[in-house]
C-alpha cells in the first residue's frame, strides 16, 4: 500500500508552488491568477526513509528502493465549488481519491500575489474550503438517499442502508464532518462511508504557507492557523513553499546547507510525508539482500502475515512464519549471519505485530 495526498486551499495559495516543492519539480505550473491549474498534477514520490542506506551497504544490494507517496495538486477550490463554482466538482472527485488531504492556507503577505478573497485570513479560507467539502458531502449523500430510495420499498438490505444514508445526512446537515460521526458500530453505516469516500471523511493535514521572516520568528497568522486545526484535532505544519521549490533540483548536500541557512531541521516534503504517516497510522517495514533493499508501507498494528501480503497475496496466503530483525541491531551488528549468532534475529509466527523499522525475511508456501 502507498500513501496518497490531494493539495487543496483556495486560489493562489500556494498549492502548485508546494507540490513543485515536494515533488522536487518544476513541472507544474504556478501563477499569480486563479485556476492557473485546469488539470490535475500528479507526481510519485519516494518517502526519505535514511535507514535504506545502512542495510543497502551492508547487504550490498543492486537496488535501493523507498516507500512512495502520490501527491496530486488539484485546481484552488471557492466559494461555492460544491455547486460547480470555478472548477467545481471535477476537483472534488479528485479528492475522493486521496488518503488524505492537505490543505494549504496562505498565511503570507504579498501584495503582488492576488487573494481570492481580498485579504489574509487563514481561518476564514481554511473554513471556506472545509464548508465546500462538507456541502460536497451532503450533496452526495442526498444522491445516494434517492437511489436507495427506489430499492427500499422491496429490498430489505436497501432499507438498512437508506436509514444509515439519512442518519449521516442528519448529522452533515448540523454541521459536522463524517469523521466526528461516532456510531460506526452499525456494518451498513461502516460500509456506506467505506464506499463513499466523503471528503470531510478524510484525514487533513494543515499546512500554514508562511512567508521566509516566520521560519525565523513568530506569525500571528501562522499562530491563528495551529489554534484553528488544534481544535479540530488536525496537525498543522508551517512551510514557507517558496523556499521549498527554491530547492527543487539541487543536490542532497547544497539541499542541507540551505536548510541549515534558514534553521529549518528538515525539509517539507520530510515533514509532510512524516506527518501523513502519523496522521494516517502507517508505518514502514524493511527487507533487505543482494537484489534489494527496500522499504514497504503497512498500516500500524499490521499482522505479519499482513505485512507479508504487501509484497504479494501468495505470501499471506502461504504464510508460515517470519524472521524478524530490528533495524538497529542489523545495523550494529553488520547484518543477519551475525544477528543469528547473537540470537537476536527472531522466528515469529500469524499474531506478531509488526513494529516499524522491523527487517523482514517471510518463509511461505503456497
Amino acid at each position: 500500500m502507498g500513501l496518497s495526498i490531494g493539495i487543496t486551499g483556495l486560489p493562489n495559495a500556494g498549492k502548485t508552488t508546494l507540490f513543485n516543492a515536494l515533488t522536487r519539480t518544476r513541472n507544474a505550473q504556478a501563477a499569480n491568477y486563479a485556476f492557473s491549474t485546469v488539470e490535475p498534477n500528479f507526481a510519485s514520490v519516494p518517502v526519505p526513509d535514511a535507514r535504506l542506506a545502512p542495510l543497502a551497504k551492508i547487504e550490498n544490494s543492486k537496488k535501493t528502493i523507498h516507500a512512495t507517496v502520490e501527491f496530486t495538486d488539484l485546481a484552488g477550490l471557492v466559494r461555492g465549488a460544491s455547486k460547480g463554482e470555478g472548477l467545481g466538482n471535477k476537483f472534488l472527485a479528485s479528492i475522493r481519491e486521496s488518503d488524505a488531504i492537505l490543505h494549504v492556507v496562505r498565511c503570507f503577505e504579498d501584495e503582488n500575489i492576488a487573494h481570492a478573497e481580498n485579504g489574509i485570513n487563514p481561518v476564514r479560507d481554511a473554513g471556506i474550503i472545509n464548508d465546500e467539502l462538507l456541502l460536497a458531502d451532503m450533496e452526495a449523500v442526498e444522491a445516494k438517499i434517492g437511489r436507495l430510495e427506489k430499492n427500499a420499498r422491496t429490498d430489505k438490505d436497501a432499507r438498512k442502508e437508506l436509514e444509515a444514508a439519512q442518519t449521516i445526512l442528519k448529522h452533515l446537515e448540523n454541521g459536522a464532518p463524517a469523521h466526528t460521526f461516532a456510531d460506526r458500530e452499525d456494518p451498513e453505516t461502516r460500509n456506506l462511508l467505506r464506499d463513499m469516500r466523503l471528503l470531510t471523511d478524510k484525514k487533513t493535514i494543515y499546512v500554514a504557507n508562511a512567508g521566509e521572516d516566520a521560519l525565523v520568528g513568530e506569525n500571528p497568522k501562522v499562530a491563528e492557523l495551529q489554534l484553528f486545526a488544534a481544535n479540530k484535532g488536525a496537525p498543522c505544519v508551517v512551510i514557507c513553499a517558496k523556499i521549498e521549490e527554491d530547492m527543487a533540483g539541487i543536490s542532497d548536500a547544497e539541499r542541507a546547507e540551505f536548510l541549515a541557512e534558514y534553521g529549518i531541521a528538515e525539509s517539507g516534503l520530510d515533514l509532510v510525508v512524516k506527518t501523513g504517516y502519523a496522521t494516517l497510522g502507517l508505518q514502514s517495514f524493511l527487507t533487505a539482500g543482494p537484489k534489494e533493499t527496500r522499504a514497504w508501507t503497512i498500516r500500524q498494528g499490521s499482522t505479519a502475515p499482513k505485512a507479508a501480503g504487501v509484497i504479494h497475496s501468495d505470501f499471506e496466503r502461504g504464510f508460515i512464519r517470519a524472521q524478524v530483525i530490528s533495524f538497529g541491531d542489523f545495523v550494529k551488528h553488520g547484518g543477519e549471519k551475525k544477528c543469528k549468532e547473537l540470537g537476536l534475529a527472531r522466528l515469529e509466527g500469524r499474531e506478531y505485530i509488526m513494529r516499524d523499522g522491523d527487517v523482514v525475511e517471510f518463509l511461505f508456501n503456497v
